[in-house]
């Protein structure tokens, strides 16, 4: 997930392919730390943003438009007057840095051709874009980086401009079989990073990708590879320095599972071969499609911070009391010993002594002999209706506690499966619904919504199986009830986690259609993937046809029981699945 130099270096061969001859037409700063450039050529309009975030530097095509400041800032003011109608010279990548040299020709005061370069340098958190002249000295930059700042390198007007140090590192480009093993594969590190400590713009992950295609553990100390697994090591390694030499690019994002990502590249990792691969015709889509749907997901986290606590802290307050529930039960467990003893008294107290403090007798029950204890102070009837007492007050607390055990247990399955619809949120309308189920059942105080229920807009999670059928993936309880009980036929075909939270997904199908066995495991893997088993490498999975569900009166949504179903143990993996839009 970083902008290596292998992601740099296919921006560079895009913008390249779209920008060069082009002309500067307009400028915006609509933050402090990023600019926009709009530029035509050949009779289209492109806006090339430039971001020196420090948390998120970016550098890419967008069609997306930003609101910016009423007064521009001095940077931006700037760079209007030297670069407005400018012409674009050239894009380079100098030594497969993380940077990028735009050359720009333009006029100057006295209506005389001269080139300066826009500088930027993705760098994390040194991220910077500097403005430098025909000489080399830097005219001004986004960040000014004193020496109080840094020791190593001024950014400031006026200083002449130095490339960051590059630590001792080379390029990958041209690297010689002698040099990777007589330099690289001697350093006394693991293998990944033997090899992104050599090179300049290598990232851990194109090391751990350069590993993976030579089939060595990453882990691998470097003294541990014979002569064959340092040839396999350098070939994997010019095998992807050859695809960036030739700028054959794959722009790609590794999903986990279906909306997921979890990484982006320019090549195709290979080591993520059990993951869902989307590829894009641009690295810039893919730049942006990636910190989007990231946006997204922290956004719905974010927004969903208190409902998941609220959700946190009635699971664990339920938990501890049903516990405690458990473990009063269990001390209920005496009381047909107590009930026993009665009886015995009863039938064998006739013959005790007065005072006795034990009666030893047949238990007719089991047919051993038995020593029951007695007070000495009281008869053998009194004795029997004290042992009756006890078993009589257990047995009242056992029933108390087997009906209130069972409403826990339901009140705790149902804040699970609330807890896995926020797992499982996408949008800001599966919020909607949830905080409605969390009001209604007293978790959240209720707030006025006026006459009307607020309405609904979200919907189910909806895939096309491999097979060609519609299924259908709820995404809270509401949804669960809504989808088994009224969108589902009775011959439609439903599927559940075994035992844990999970989403009610549906096989919608025609009367008599047969449904093929793969299709059967892809509901499978819904079923386990939108489950609180997502992590497991394998769910068991219940599955029946619609017409055998049966919803017990006064049940809370989602809540269904079911006496004849099949079962399959499935991997949660719904790469292979594409979401309906």
């Amino acid at each position: 997930m970083a902008l290596d130099g292998v992601v740099i270096s296919s921006v560079v061969s895009q913008l390249k392919s779209t920008l060069l001859g082009g002309r500067i037409y307009k400028i915006y700063q609509p933050e402090n730390d990023e600019l926009i450039l709009v530029i035509k050529n050949q009779k289209e309009t492109y806006r090339l943003l430039l971001s020196a975030g420090a948390s998120l530097p970016l550098v890419y095509l967008t069609e997306e438009t930003k609101g910016n400041p009423m007064s521009a800032p001095n940077f931006c003011m700037l760079l209007r007057k030297h670069l407005n109608n400018g012409r674009i010279l050239s894009i380079e990548q100098p030594n497969f840095e993380r940077i990028i040299n735009i050359s720009i020709e333009h006029l100057n005061e006295l209506g005389d051709l001269c080139t300066k370069q826009l500088i930027i340098e993705v760098m994390g958190k040194h991220s910077n874009i500097i403005f430098v002249d025909e000489k080399n000295m830097i005219i001004d930059s986004i960040k000014h980086i004193s020496a109080q700042i840094s020791s190593v390198r001024e950014v400031l007007p006026g200083r002449d401009y130095i490339i960051p140090p590059s630590h001792d590192k080379i390029s990958p480009l041209f690297v010689t079989p002698e040099y990777f093993e007589t330099v690289v594969l001697q350093k006394p590190l693991s293998l990944t990073k033997a090899i992104y400590t050599s090179f300049i713009g290598i990232s851990p992950l194109i090391a751990e990708e350069i590993c993976y295609r030579a089939g060595l553990d990453s882990s691998l100390s470097t003294a541990a590879l014979s002569g064959d697994d340092k040839l396999s090591l350098f070939t994997a390694f010019t095998t992807i320095m050859g695809l960036v030499q030739r700028e054959e690019f794959t722009p790609n994002i590794v999903f986990k599972g279906d909306r997921e990502p979890v990484e982006f590249s320019s090549i195709p990792l290979t080591m993520y071969s059990d993951y869902k691969e989307e590829i894009y015709p641009s690295i810039s889509n893919v730049l942006e499609n990636y910190y989007a749907f990231k946006n997204k997901i922290t956004r719905i986290r974010q927004k969903s911070a208190d409902l998941r606590k609220i959700v946190s802290n009635a699971i664990e307050r339920t938990s501890k009391k049903y516990d405690l529930q458990l473990r009063q039960l269990k001390d209920t467990d005496k009381r047909d010993k107590y009930r026993i003893y009665g009886e015995l008294i009863n039938a064998y107290g006739y013959g005790l002594e007065p005072d006795a403090s034990s009666l030893t007798c047949l238990n007719y029950y089991t047919n051993e002999e038995i020593t029951i204890p007695l007070d000495p102070t009281l008869s053998p009837q009194e004795n029997s209706k004290k042992y009756f007492a006890k078993y009589n007050k257990l047995k009242r607390t056992y029933e108390a506690l087997s009906e209130l055990i069972v409403e826990t247990k339901s009140e705790l399955e149902h804040l699970e499966s609330i807890s896995n619809s926020l797992d499982i949120a996408l949008l800001e309308n599966d919020l909607v619904e949830l905080k409605q189920e969390l009001m209604e059942y007293g978790y959240m105080k209720k707030r006025y919504m006026g006459k009307k229920k607020e309405k609904i807009t979200s919907k189910p999670f909806h895939y096309i199986s491999s097979d060609g059928f519609h299924i259908y993936v709820g995404k809270n309880n509401y949804q669960n009830e809504e989808l088994t009980f009224k969108f589902a036929n009775g011959g439609d075909w439903w599927f559940h986690a075994k035992g844990m939270a999970g989403s009610h997904v549906i096989i919608k199908r025609e009367q008599g259609q047969e449904i093929p066995d793969r299709t059967f495991e892809e509901a499978g893997r819904l079923a386990g993937y939108y489950s609180k088993g997502r992590a497991a490498k394998k769910v068991e999975i219940d599955y029946t046809e619609r017409k055998n569900l049966k919803k017990p009166p006064a049940a809370k949504p989602g809540f269904v029981i079911y006496h004849t179903n099949y079962s399959l143990l499935i991997e949660p993996d719904i790469s292979m699945l594409t979401l309906v839009e």
